[in-house]
């Protein structure tokens, strides 16, 4: 068994695409229209993909109860500093270093309130 993919409902597909893609360096995997929802996905390296779902209806401004989305980056300092200045992203915890897991990791804001865990793996 996989995890495949993560879902969320979104009332901006293109602020998320601009997010994820532009953002944070994730790929356009697929997208189609299906009961008058279109479904767009993002991936990375993995195989598992995040999929917004919309449909023109205006959604809750609160994010589902998704506690986090995780996503592997390789420069946690500018990867925060661009999201900040270019999307409005509002920094919730970090960066930090985490020495136990050798890593560095750090908590924003995505459009539409939903939380990003970045996380940096750290050279030997």
């Amino acid at each position: 068994m996989d995890v495949l993919h993560t879902a969320i409902w979104v009332d901006d597909i293109e602020a998320q695409l601009e997010f994820y893609c532009d953002g944070l360096g994730l790929e356009r995997t697929r997208e189609f229209d299906l009961d008058g929802v279109t479904n767009t996905y993002v991936a990375g390296e993995s195989d598992a993909e995040i999929q917004f779902k919309h449909d023109g209806t205006e959604r809750d401004p609160k994010p589902a109860q998704i506690d986090h989305l995780a996503v592997g980056i390789d420069d946690i300092d500018g990867t925060v500093d661009d999201l900040v200045e270019h999307y409005g992203s509002e920094v919730v915890e970090g960066p930090r270093t985490v020495d136990e897991k050798d890593i560095r990791l750090a908590f924003v804001t995505a459009p539409e309130g939903y939380v990003v865990e970045l996380i940096e793996t750290l050279e030997d």
